[in-house]
């Protein structure tokens, strides 16, 4: 991604500045809000969503016809009525899930007389930017909603029927619940607004960049308030040794297969030496049913010539170390679970990492020292999601290691203030 950042010497656009001004107005009042207000107006929102379905619909039927169905977001961008169906069944679990706001997380009485009580409460408004999915308006105006803060949507212009069309179901549900609309903030799609929003230390508490290496890279560099990375997943699994090779069939084609385009699907599958001849087993599915394109290292492809049904390339540097988001994978053979760690600690971007083994010893020096937000032992990658984590949605998967990590959803949308509470206590002079 290109931005330029001349823009941030001019006062940024009035719609802009109104927008920042009216959310962070509401996110004072999100703050106290009765946590069974916002149950039921996310209960609202979801039935609101299948009620709008044409209209949502039809605005993303706009975007889609601007952009080639080979591209790999075309996937990410698209919605229909069995997606709908899935976010109104997120908002729901959302709208049930208890709010994290006013949980006392420590608390104790001093010497002196002084009770003091650590507590959960909004970090006040998030700015969210992302690119081509407009699910991700749903999920943050949800997960925003139910942990007391008011949002800011930067989406793309890939989505920008689609983002608008979601935002006025959302105002409309927010009006009808006696909740100013300025809680959600959707801003122009236009590149120009980014860089001033980055700058607005006034009114932004947080910014959360979701989308390509590019987007989160700009944002990281050119941010003057806090960022929480959410990082491209260039995600691995190592078959080793002592892998059953049912179980490693079966993650490898969900991890890759299930679905291309996210962040959670598989890029490099390393296989052990010993195991190579197990290879064209592994990938069978993949290749007879999925047509899975190979990048293969030239051990890999000695054994897959012939006996792999899909494209088989020979593997160059390039193809390591990458986030494909389509239908390609990249296979490498090492001599065991050393050479696996190896190869992921020069790769991995920190999202989430497989292990197949049935070696406990293997499996836990896997567990214990990849380095990644998520680590699976015999399951596939795909189940990184706040969803199935049991978060009712996600509004990222951080790759951090400060204030959060891996899928991101109430408590992470949360600080925490001190109360103390006394009774004429004065600290000696």
């Amino acid at each position: 991604m290109t931005t330029s950042t001349s823009s941030t010497k001019a006062p940024p656009p009035q719609r802009l500045r109104r927008g920042l001004e009216d959310a962070r107005s509401a996110s004072r009042d999100l703050a106290t809000l009765a946590p069974e207000r916002t149950s039921a107006l996310l209960h609202a929102l979801a039935d609101a969503a299948l009620e709008a379905a044409s209209d949502i619909l039809t605005a993303n039927a706009a975007d889609l016809r601007r952009m080639d169905p080979a591209d790999p977001r075309y996937d990410r961008l698209l919605l229909d009525e069995t997606r709908l169906e899935a976010i109104a069944s997120d908002l729901h679990r959302v709208a049930d899930l208890p709010t994290p706001l006013g949980e006392i997380l420590e608390e104790r009485r001093l010497d002196n007389g002084l009770h003091l009580s650590k507590v959960r409460v909004p970090i006040g408004v998030i700015a969210v930017v992302f690119e081509s999915r407009p699910n991700v308006t749903f999920d943050v105006a949800a997960l925003c909603l139910r942990s007391g803060n008011a949002c800011v949507l930067k989406g793309g212009r890939d989505a920008r029927d689609s983002n608008a069309a979601i935002v006025r179901v959302v105002h409309e549900v927010l009006i009808d619940h006696g909740v100013a609309p300025g809680a959600v903030f959707l801003t122009s799609p236009e590149r120009s607004v980014l860089p001033h929003l980055l700058e607005a230390v006034d009114f932004v508490d947080l910014a959360i960049p979701r989308g390509s290496r590019g987007l989160i890279d700009f944002v990281r560099h050119h941010a003057r308030v806090p960022v929480v990375e959410t990082g491209a997943g260039i995600v691995h699994t190592y078959v080793d040794a002592s892998a059953d090779c049912d179980t490693a069939r079966a993650v490898v084609t969900n991890a890759k297969a299930r679905r291309v385009s996210v962040c959670n699907a598989l890029d490099t599958l390393l296989i052990h030496r010993a195991r190579i001849d197990d290879l064209p087993m592994i990938l069978e599915t993949l290749g007879s049913r999925h047509a899975a394109e190979v990048f293969a290292d030239d051990e890999a492809f000695d054994v897959l010539d012939d006996r792999y049904e899909g494209p088989l390339r020979r593997a160059g540097p390039e193809h390591f170390g990458r986030e494909f988001l389509s239908m390609k994978l990249a296979v490498r053979v090492v001599g065991g679970v050393e050479e696996a760690l190896d190869h992921i600690h020069r790769h991995s971007s920190r999202h989430s990492e497989a292990v197949v083994a049935e070696d406990p010893a293997v499996v836990e020096a896997f567990l214990n020292r990849v380095d990644a937000a998520a680590v699976y032992a015999n399951a596939s990658t795909a189940f990184t999601d706040g969803g199935q984590f049991g978060m009712g949605a996600e509004i990222g998967i951080s790759t951090q290691k400060l204030h959060a990590r891996g899928p991101m959803a109430l408590a992470e949308l949360t600080s925490y203030k001190w109360v103390i509470r006394g009774e004429g206590q004065v600290r000696p002079s």
